[in-house]
């Protein structure tokens, strides 16, 4: 058996999370879903039946991981060898901002894309990304100037926060900022990137045919 069951779909957010895998070199076994008829063992790991969804088959017994910021974290963690994790000195951005992006950047994107922005301060309160433009300028505040995430190393937020920047830029929903389109490229530079892409893209060719 693999180390992990990995449920996906290469039209899904799954694609984080399979970079996620190739970074930390993980062993996985995946799991393709149907949208219209979901398995059961996906449904008994993730009542929501979302992907990503993980099962690490550890020592001590299986152990669920959703959400794809969730699984790169944890991956990370799992897998020490692969260095994709904080330092002390880190730990503060590679927290944060990973947050940031699961956050007020995907639900900026999403209400965006949905053609929702809220229309007044009392709205902007309520919702955790403030504005579209707030957002954005925090996160080009964020890779204006700096290399990665937490500086001049990659890690496992870079995974993330990568992984939100390409797909709003390949949507056309985020702005093509210098910034966000110079730190897209880095990422789609990275060998593990161009391995999972290349996975998804393949499958997402097959289902066409």
């Amino acid at each position: 058996m693999a180390e992990y069951t990995f449920f996906t779909h290469p039209m899904s957010r799954g694609q984080i999370a399979r970079w996620a895998l190739h970074e930390v070199t993980a062993d996985y076994e995946q799991v393709l879903i149907d949208w219209q008829a979901k398995p059961a063992s996906l449904l008994a790991a993730n009542a929501m039946g979302k992907v990503p969804t993980i099962i690490h088959h550890a020592e001590s017994g299986d152990r669920v991981v959703s959400e794809a910021a969730a699984i790169c974290l944890y991956l990370a963690e799992m897998h020490p060898e692969a260095k994709m994790g904080p330092s002390d000195d880190e730990m503060a951005d590679y927290l944060r901002w990973s947050f940031f992006a699961a956050g007020p950047v995907d639900q900026a994107i999403t209400a965006k894309a949905l053609k929702f922005e809220p229309s007044s301060p009392e709205q902007e309160g309520m919702v955790s990304f403030g504005s579209f433009k707030r957002t954005m300028d925090a996160i080009e505040g964020l890779l204006d100037g700096r290399r990665w995430v937490c500086g001049d190393r990659f890690t496992m937020a870079d995974v993330y926060v990568g992984s939100t920047v390409d797909w709003g830029l390949n949507f056309g929903i985020m702005p093509p900022r210098e910034a966000f389109v110079a730190y897209a490229e880095r990422c789609q530079e990275r060998p593990a990137y161009k391995a999972a892409k290349a996975i998804d893209s393949k499958l997402i060719e097959d289902m066409k045919k």
